[in-house]
């Protein structure tokens, strides 16, 4: 097990990722490396800061740094020695079974394009795991293609279905298409065509669900365009902030409110993890010959070190193979469902 680390591209620097490579390590010592991709002096740096000497720590140098204000496309091919750039080599080489990065994502997405489509796989999607009433549920796609095809939602549905198998640990997960309602007239001409192909798959499809839906167990797997699910997961999280804000401060308004407070405070810290995106660390990009996991920008020591567990759950359960073992028999439903569509 071999995790590469984009250690420049984080809001934070390079102690706050050394810190949660180090709490990684002391959690799973199946990890036989990690690799600290950037500028040598500063990894070295944060490595004193930290405390961190383990033998299975190695810094790979890059000596450039892809920023957020870098156009994706131009910054993959004009900064060939950034610690992102050389991250994904490392993947490519066979170096490092997976890769993290806190980065700018179109970069990150551009980039990993390296690692080649698994075969049959038209466009990889960015898998969010994101916490529902009872347990959680995944959305693709989170921002990799705000432009999409109906059969590569219907490819969406497919890889969804299989990380929330192995993932979430659900036999027989529940797929839908996002929508603005749930009834058949709702949606566009994507959503409509995109669901019709969802149908016709070897899934547990239950059909459009909405909103409200997502967040009261009332599906597995949530599959959107890009640019719709990046809104989604977005509002989400900033949601999920501003209501443990409003919660802090009305608990703190009054005596008997903050007495109150204290008594119920192990719910309060249960809650606060619950809804909080460091726990699940970063989002999976399904659908290359690799693992790549996008972490947040403002990632911090706990995020860092769930992207790391979110990455060798990825390469332990095999996911990619599982992925071109089914899309195959996808692509033929889909192509049949098409092709009758098109004579009728």
């Amino acid at each position: 097990m071999r995790i590469a680390v984009d250690v420049m591209g984080g809001d934070h620097g390079c102690v706050v990722v050394a810190q949660g490579v180090k709490l990684a390590l002391e959690a799973d010592d199946r990890i036989t490396s990690i690799l600290l991709v950037g500028k040598e002096d500063e990894i070295k740096s944060a490595l004193s800061a930290c405390g961190l000497t383990s033998d299975r720590v190695e810094i790979v140098h890059a000596s450039e740094v892809l920023t957020m204000e870098d156009n994706p496309v131009e910054g993959i091919r004009r900064k060939k020695d950034s610690s992102m750039v050389r991250a994904i080599e490392l993947a490519r080489e066979g170096r490092a079974d997976a890769v993290i990065s806190p980065g700018n994502t179109g970069a990150l997405v551009a980039g990993s394009m390296k690692l080649r489509r698994i075969e049959g796989v038209e466009r990889p999607a960015i898998t969010a795991r994101m916490p529902s009433r009872n347990g959680d549920f995944v959305l693709l796609d989170a921002g990799a293609n705000p432009v999409c095809e109906p059969q590569h939602l219907a490819q969406f549905a497919v890889m969804g279905d299989i990380y929330a198998r192995e993932i979430l640990g659900l036999a027989k997960p529940r797929v839908g298409v996002l929508s603005n309602g749930s009834e058949e007239s709702k949606g566009n001409d994507l959503t409509r065509a995109a669901s019709a192909l969802c149908a016709k798959l070897d899934l547990n499809y239950i059909g459009y669900v909405e909103g409200f839906d997502l967040f009261d167990d009332a599906v597995d797997v949530v599959v959107a365009d890009g640019f719709v699910g990046n809104i989604v997961l977005k509002t989400a999280e900033s949601l999920g902030y501003a209501m443990m804000h409003l919660l802090k401060r009305e608990l703190t308004a009054t005596p008997i409110r903050k007495l109150g407070a204290m008594i119920s405070q192990n719910a309060f810290r249960a809650l606060k993890r619950r809804m909080d995106p460091e726990v699940y660390g970063g989002a999976v990009l399904l659908g290359l010959n690799g693992n790549v996991i996008k972490a947040h920008g403002s990632s911090r020591e706990r995020a860092i070190m769930s992207a790391i567990r979110v990455a060798t759950e990825e390469v332990r359960h095999g996911i990619n193979d599982l992925i071109a073992k089914k899309i195959a028999d996808a692509n033929q439903r889909i192509a049949a469902a098409t092709a009758a569509t098109t004579t009728s």
